[in-house]
């Protein structure tokens, strides 16, 4: 996977300088814009990166997301035009703890040195990932080289936005590098983050009057991108598929799935709006149980983006449908 990557990655870099040389030599060369003349470009990984830095920069910056809606963002690496964008940007926004593989390497090769990286998790506790440990357990005992056959996951779940409280401490730091790349707005950046962190605390609050009466209960998740959120609120979750939804579960664990269901009178089996439903359907089949999204916020469907739906809006319908499978 590393030599294909970097193959890939060498193949973008060269088509991306067609986008760029003469358009970056052109500004290294410009005499510098003066203080106020053009608004930040800022670039982000993904949509709950975007989110947060659109409710904090306002009118003041232009953001743009670079994972087109419906797309996955597990997996997903960035295009010539993509790389292009981070030539002609300010700031790049991500979420970091082992979600956008491509990045170091992505940024590293960038003839904009000035680009600001933003790693918005920073500072938040973060959650050990199983999958890595068995990564290396299979590497070990198996003396595995060929990176092309094998999946590698991070050390921890870089599902950190699903907790309310992580989103919050993301968008301060997306906040403080706003100020800290246009200290003229510090006064709107700040106002703009004052207003959101309390609709967080609030939608946090009601998470935890009403999940309060179903603590130790589970839930049956398409992938386990929820244990942050499990973990605030003290319910559990067991997921289909691992952190990063690799690989479909084999006939031995879904017969696990499915013997856990019907021995907790699990009713709701959830999907996910940018995934195939097809597994949890069966599982629902074979259990008589419902099926239900809840959504892991890790992109939007373009109708979701047409309805105006937002982090905010997507959590109280998480909510809705985590209270109504626990009841």
């Amino acid at each position: 996977m590393k030599k294909k990557f970097q193959k890939i990655l060498g193949l973008v870099i060269a088509t991306s300088m067609l986008f760029v040389g003469c358009s970056s030599n052109n500004a290294n060369n410009a005499e510098p814009k003066k203080e106020g003349e053009t608004k930040l470009k800022i670039v982000t990984s993904m949509y709950p990166m975007y989110d947060f830095t659109k409710k904090i920069a306002g009118d003041k910056a232009d953001v743009e997301n670079l994972i087109p809606a419906g797309v996955e963002a597990h997996g997903w690496e960035p295009s010539a035009t993509d790389i292009a964008k981070l030539e002609e940007a300010n700031m790049l926004v991500y979420n970091g703890a082992g979600m956008e593989g491509w990045v170091e390497k992505v940024t590293d090769s960038l003839s904009n040195k000035d680009l600001s990286i933003i790693e918005a998790s920073k500072g938040a506790e973060l959650i050990k990932n199983a999958d890595h440990d068995e990564d290396e357990d299979h590497e070990h005992e198996e003396g595995v080289h060929e990176e092309e056959h094998h999946h590698h996951h991070g050390e921890f779940d870089p599902h950190v936005w699903i907790s309310i409280k992580n989103a919050k401490k993301e968008m301060e730091n997306i906040k403080d590098a706003l100020v800290q790349a246009d200290e003229k707005n510090k006064a709107y950046y700040e106002e703009n983050y004052k207003k959101y962190s309390e609709e967080f605390d609030k939608l946090d609050m009601q998470f935890e009057e009403t999940l309060k009466p179903y603590a130790g209960k589970s839930i049956v998740v398409a992938h386990e991108a929820f244990a942050y959120l499990c973990k605030d609120y003290g319910i559990n979750q067991l997921g289909i598929e691992g952190v990063y939804e690799d690989s479909e579960p084999d006939p031995a664990r879904m017969k696990e799935i499915i013997e856990f269901v019907k021995e907790n009178n699990v009713k709701t089996i959830f999907f996910e709006t940018l995934a195939t439903p097809e597994v949890s359907e069966t599982i629902a089949k074979e259990t008589g149980a419902n099926t239900d999204v809840l959504n892991p916020i890790e992109g939007l469907t373009q109708e979701e983006l047409d309805a105006n739906k937002d982090y905010l809006s997507i959590m109280q319908d998480n909510l809705k449908a985590i209270e109504n499978a626990l009841k």
